[in-house]
């Protein structure tokens, strides 16, 4: 054999070894994304800071989940059942939702939806305050060429606060002092209660924050939820110190982690999103305000997570300095 003959062998054989390898990293990317990663719960736990927040909120719990997105094939409900039944083994003092129940509606809305509202109901019999806003596949929004869908919007609403969930809608109500079914003004520290403000869906073109906020005294401590974390752009100055969203499902699948590629990942719903990815949110919004985004529990477009776990998210409140 000649030489140029074992040079063109030995070329194949890198050719044939690379394209072996690049396969093998496929296949144990699919395996992963598919078969793990779905069912591996991250629990988060962080501080949650709020100006003049009660005394007896201190040190108390906020759970807070999002994006089930049910009914998509091969859809993540039994974590959606795990992260559940992890938040009644917590007991924290509050659960926030922050939309997407449902992925699309399809032929029977009112069975696939009381489906949903059975996977939450645990929560509520469990005594614990579950508080949502609705997000844009709760409106069919699967794009920005889809038009929204105001009776599935209402279906969904009406799914859940038939098992007890408070669906917000651009509105802020004061919260229960744990141990304590009224609300009030603490007489002996003279300090509003903590009041929960939600916004509508970003995509169906319902968020309305300023509206929000004047349902609540403008010296009221408060932590505000959304869907989409675009919403929290349009909050004045020192409206929300703490808020909180979901949508982006931390990009969803991811090459490579999180503090490696701080923008790249293959899915996500478009390209406004790509700077709200998941965790707290630095130099957005107005002044004063802090946002974090949960990477939810269910999948878009396809059934995959690589780098960007379920994600069950615990915050400890605290007043802020």
């Amino acid at each position: 054999m000649n030489k140029f003959s074992l040079t063109t062998l030995s070329k194949s054989n890198k050719l044939k070894y690379t394209i072996l390898g690049l396969l093998t990293i496929a296949m144990a990317y699919l395996v992963w994304g598919v078969i793990i990663e779905p069912y591996w719960i991250d629990k988060e736990k962080q501080i949650g800071q709020i100006p003049g927040l009660p005394q007896k909120w201190q040190g108390k719990q906020v759970g807070l989940i999002s994006d089930f997105q049910f009914g998509l094939w091969l859809d993540n409900t039994r974590t959606i059942r795990r992260i559940v039944q992890k938040l009644i083994n917590e007991r924290p003092d509050l659960v926030l939702i922050t939309g997407d129940f449902i992925y699309e509606p399809g032929k029977n809305p009112e069975a696939e939806l009381d489906k949903v509202a059975q996977l939450v109901r645990p929560l509520i019999e469990a005594n614990i305050p579950t508080y949502a806003v609705l997000g844009n596949h709760d409106y069919a929004l699967h794009s920005q060429h889809h038009l929204k869908n105001e009776k599935l919007s209402t279906q969904v609403r009406e799914a859940l606060k038939s098992v007890g969930v408070n669906v917000l809608k651009n509105e802020a109500v004061p919260l229960a002092t744990p141990g304590n079914d009224n609300p009030s003004l603490d007489t002996t520290q003279n300090q509003y209660p903590l009041y929960l403000v939600g916004i509508g869906s970003h995509k169906a073109k319902e968020d309305k924050p300023k509206k929000a906020l004047t349902e609540l005294p403008e010296a009221a401590p408060r932590l505000v939820m959304m869907h989409n974390p675009n919403s929290f752009e349009a909050l004045p100055a020192n409206t929300a110190p703490l808020a909180v969203a979901g949508h982006t499902h931390g990009g969803q699948i991811r090459l490579l982690p999180f503090d490696l590629t701080p923008v790249w990942f293959l899915l996500t719903y478009d390209e406004e999103d790509l700077v709200h990815v998941a965790g707290w949110v630095e130099d957005f919004g107005k002044s004063g305000n802090r946002l974090y985004v949960n990477r939810g529990i269910g999948f878009s477009k396809v059934p995959m997570r690589i780098n960007a776990r379920p994600e069950l998210t615990l915050f400890t409140l605290k007043t802020a300095n």
